[in-house]
């Protein structure tokens, strides 16, 4: 770590020792946060104002006239919290678009993981990522991998973008307002993340929600700028017998795509004086790839009990009753590749007959079918979605029969792209599909010991039609010496068909008419953990049947296109983490490791590591609290996924093979009552070990040094 980066780092932690106030809140260890979050819990640590009288709803208790008759405030009645959940100052939840559930999410207000500013990286073992913050990945862990049947073009994205099924609500006692801003580099290159999320409850019962990020980089790479901008705005009324969702989310990306290097000798032994002088293959193409969503959404039921309820029956929860309901979604997704006909140089393209690297000169597309200089591909698609369910409660909702849930739904599907005929109609063309589905689950609890479920969608006819997917969970917990002990199992097969876009293109440099089988994947998923000692052991086994991909259709770099493999391809993954702590000293441990049958059908590196390494302690008791350490990333060799812009989809390869790298970060985290600060060198082992092979997808190499600072506030009213 060079000398001004110490200087740095010891500056500001004298900066927040001088600023500091007389009280904050102790940090939670890993064993505690993981136990918090297993039940569901909120993690905040932020404090609270100075301590006044509240009443049994978390509201401060104002003087009143005492010739005024008090108005009686209704409490939160919902069926949907329990007695743990409504007690609690805030919390968050995420809605589902079939059933009528939620799912409980803890608030991230802790130093835990917030230093983790790549939301790729924060779960499991992190994503390989095409570079910087802001631009594509695709999880190590293939049974993490997302399945988006609706326009897949955006999944690259998938750790950014807000959808119906993860748009925050929250219900809070007081408003709740957090800001977050980091940046890093030199402004000509910065890369910045500004986040702002307000939460306010109309009443105890009725809250409305803001969440807006802006993140992006400017490219410390040529023509690498990404410009990623997601907002989701939610209301949600949670009465005793009726409760309402609704939501907008837009997702708003901006991508120069550069095409990665024109040789991986300019990143594993050539030293550049900037990291923008490294050759790239797009950069004289000026490629560049825009996305828009806007998506819309509104679910609602209303309790129809079949016991008598009285004033002691505080909730629906605990009797008898019928739900019925409705869900509707209406989800635009659209995106316009661009670029000119541009040519790049490979200083080491061949070598002649003495041994002697040979220029070359080369294109990144081969086709030009629509204009020969020239692209402007737009693709367009939307979605309406309309959703009719029934969810019985025979007894109670933690009964041993819990809920039993019946549902059916109609799809919307409008796909638009040019086709040929559109040079005499000047108009794009449309293809319209519907498709019917009916589902079903049923879920239930034995006290705290038992959680179980099953759950069933089938598409009788029209387009889908013979898609069918079936899932079932068990979850065992007991208890040892008062610590929990968790047990848990998943099976799952799916019949699915290929997406649209899969077996029909028409682009300047792509075009394909495809007709392509069902895919089937039966999955079988196990777990153990005892979160007060933070240790969790997963393991998966997946058969894969007729696995859709992309992959080479020739020898070219651009030679992409969609492929079926015939037979099965079998996958296991097991999946290991352990923190330990001794004094202050924390050993973050999370490991993975894959086989795959068919590497060349799904390639997946057979190590993959995250170890994060760091020294927790007072600065000033109850006031400052620091963490320092380092946080490490590593997957052995294998042939990672290529990226192609045109198509915006990751590609097998067999050309490079990547990993064998640690990317390590240093780091210096603070905690200030409720503000967060972080100092961070991106990188800092670059050029240690000799090894300048830092890709993660092949030919797009990952960020050199890089410095950075963060702050993150949190207000309450």
């Amino acid at each position: 770590m060079s000398k001004r980066l110490s200087t740095y780092l010891l500056a500001a932690a004298l900066l927040l020792a001088a600023l500091a106030p007389g009280h904050v809140c102790a940090q939670l260890d890993a064993r505690s946060l993981m136990r918090a979050q297993q039940r569901g819990e909120n993690t905040n640590l932020y404090g609270v104002p100075n301590p006044s009288a509240e009443d049994e709803e978390g509201q401060t208790q104002q003087p009143v006239d005492s010739t005024r008759e008090r108005r009686i405030r209704k409490p939160l009645e919902s069926y949907f919290f329990s007695d743990s959940i409504r007690a609690l100052p805030n919390f968050k939840w995420n809605v589902s678009k079939d059933y009528n559930r939620i799912t409980i999410e803890p608030l991230d207000t802790t130093l835990t993981a917030w230093r983790i500013d790549y939301p790729f990286y924060r779960n499991g073992v992190g994503d390989a990522p095409i570079g910087a913050l802001g631009q594509g990945s695709v999880p190590l862990n293939y049974f993490d991998r997302p399945e988006w049947r609706d326009f897949g073009f955006a999944a690259p994205f998938h750790s950014y973008v807000y959808d119906m099924q993860n748009a925050p609500f929250y219900n809070g006692k007081r408003p709740f307002l957090q800001m977050t801003y980091l940046e890093s580099g030199q402004k000509r290159y910065r890369e910045t993340n500004f986040e702002i999320r307000h939460a306010q409850n109309i009443s105890p019962s009725t809250s409305f929600s803001v969440d807006y990020k802006s993140r992006g980089t400017r490219g410390l790479y040529e023509w690498s700028r990404t410009k990623n901008q997601n907002i989701a705005v939610t209301f949600a009324h949670t009465g005793k017998r009726y409760s309402v969702h609704a939501g907008y989310v837009n997702n708003h990306i901006e991508t120069q795509e550069n095409g990665g290097v024109v040789g991986e000798w300019a990143i594993r032994d050539t030293t550049f004086e900037m990291p923008s002088g490294v050759p790239m293959r797009l950069t004289s193409s000026k490629a560049e790839n825009i996305y828009r969503n806007h998506a819309f959404f509104l679910t609602q039921s209303y309790a129809l009990p079949l016991q008598r309820v009285t004033e002691n029956d505080f909730s629906l929860a605990d009797l008898s009753a019928v739900f019925l309901g409705h869900s509707i979604e209406y989800d635009v997704w659209s995106k316009t590749y661009t670029d000119v006909y541009g040519e790049y140089t490979d200083e080491r393209g061949s070598k002649d007959a003495d041994g002697n690297f040979v220029p070359t000169t080369g294109t990144y597309y081969s086709d030009w079918f629509i204009h020969p200089d020239r692209s402007r591909d737009s693709l367009c698609e939307r979605r309406l979605s309309n959703r009719f369910f029934v969810q019985a409660q025979p007894w109670d909702r933690n009964g041993v029969i819990g809920t039993i849930d019946g549902g059916v739904g109609i799809d919307l599907h409008t796909y638009s792209q040019f086709g040929l005929g559109d040079y005499f109609t000047g108009k794009y063309r449309r293809e319209k599909k519907t498709s019917y589905f009916a589902y079903g689950s049923i879920a239930g609890k034995i006290k705290k010991y038992v959680d179980w479920g099953a759950d069933l969608r089938v598409y009788p006819s029209g387009y889908r039609g013979g898609d069918m997917s079936l899932g079932a969970h068990l979850a065992l917990k007991g208890y040892l010496r008062g610590h929990a002990l968790i047990l848990e199992g998943r099976f799952s097969t799916e019949k699915r068909s290929p997406g649209y876009w899969e077996e029909n293109l028409f682009s300047n440099h792509y075009v394909w008419s495809n007709s392509l089988a069902k895919e089937h994947e039966t999955r079988i998923e196990a777990s153990f953990r005892v979160p007060d000692y933070a240790l969790e052991l997963a393991a998966w086994q997946g058969v894969v049947t007729d696995k859709i991909y992309y992959g080479p259709t020739g020898s070219g770099d651009s030679d992409v296109g969609v492929r079926q493999h015939g037979g099965s391809v079998s996958l296991t993954s097991l999946y290991a983490r352990k923190d330990f702590r001794l004094g202050g000293f924390h050993l973050d441990n999370r490991v993975l490791l894959q086989w795959s049958t068919n590497q060349e059908v799904i390639p997946v590196p057979l190590v993959s590591a995250f170890l994060s390494y760091y020294y927790e302690f007072w600065v000033v008791r109850d006031v400052l609290r620091l963490q320092i350490g380092l946080d490490g990333r590593y997957n052995t060799k294998y042939y990672a996924p290529g990226y192609n812009p045109a198509l915006s989809v990751f590609y097998n390869q067999r050309e490079t093979e990547v990993g064998n790298y640690p990317y390590v970060d240093a780091f210096v985290m603070g905690k200030w009552k409720r503000m967060r600060i972080f100092l961070k060198y991106q990188h800092v082992n670059r050029g240690l070990f000799g090894n300048g092979d830092y890709f993660s997808i092949a030919r797009y190499p990952l960020n050199p040094g890089m410095f950075k600072m963060g702050i993150s506030w949190g207000f309450y009213d």
